[in-house]
């Protein structure tokens, strides 16, 4: 199937690992023209190297942290026209008690799950209504239809982010501009494995035994492979793909048991 956006520009954030360069991948592969961010120059540039090499489309990068006011300044001066956006914070979620965090800490959750979404979408979208095309899909969790327990922190920004999304689409879809979010569960990356070690520690277990409970509890009996996720995020990213928006898309291996 073809997606009809071979020739459109991306920008990828946490685009240089895990499901932000799943995404790069995929969307390269349709031969979309990327610019790539992450904070670290040295994974992105190899990143880069490695798209454009399997793919032939251009791919060019930007070191910059997002969720900075600062780093959102500096790629949006960079990368003024846009096609697609795939925002992703690049900020794994970590526990945290309710009751001793602080305002400054719930601040700083906020401008990563957030606000590093929200100022790059509105900061786009009109010049995209003015072309008449436009693709943005956020990275968001699967977690925010069910949250955990010590993740609310996490939890409400990316659920601040989704009803933003959910009351800025109406105006939008008439320009053929949409918005979605990708809910990933359990994907194979670096930051899957980094943080069931720190759940390992933190229960006094192994590494082991939490990828055992995890698999034991996800029906589909795997973690899976970034760029599932990936490809998902390219067909939301296609010229078929005119009409839904404001979705909140689910891709758990059947984890979440929820009907909406």
């Amino acid at each position: 199937m073809d997606l009809g956006i071979r020739g459109r520009h991306a920008l990828v954030c946490g685009g240089s690992k895990g499901l932000g360069k799943a995404a790069a991948v995929s969307l390269a592969r349709e031969g979309v023209n990327l610019t790539l961010i992450a904070r670290t120059a040295g994974t992105l540039e190899a990143t880069a190297l490695e798209i454009a090499a399997a793919t032939g489309v251009r791919v060019s990068t930007v070191a910059a942290d997002v969720t900075t006011l600062q780093g959102r300044e500096h790629v949006l001066s960079v990368c003024p026209n846009l096609d697609i956006l795939v925002t992703n914070p690049g900020v794994r979620q970590t526990p945290d008690d309710f009751r001793s965090m602080t305002r400054t800490d719930l601040d700083a959750w906020m401008e990563a799950h957030f606000f590093s979404a929200f100022e790059l979408i509105r900061a786009v979208v009109p010049g995209m209504c003015e072309r008449k095309f436009g693709r943005v899909v956020n990275i968001s969790v699967s977690f925010i239809k069910f949250p955990q327990v010590n993740f609310g922190h996490s939890h409400a920004a990316r659920l601040a982010l989704a009803g933003a999304i959910g009351s800025m689409v109406r105006e939008l879809v008439a320009h053929n501009v949409v918005v979605n979010s990708v809910l990933p569960g359990f994907f194979d990356t670096d930051a899957l494995r980094t943080n069931l070690h720190g759940h390992a520690a933190r229960g006094n277990t192994t590494y082991e035994a939490i990828v055992a409970d995890r698999l034991k509890a996800t029906p589909a009996g795997r973690f899976a492979d970034p760029q599932e996720c990936g490809d998902l995020i390219a067909f939301l990213c296609s010229a078929q793909n005119g009409y839904m928006t404001g979705q909140n898309i689910v891709n758990d291996g059947g984890v979440y048991q929820g009907l909406f």
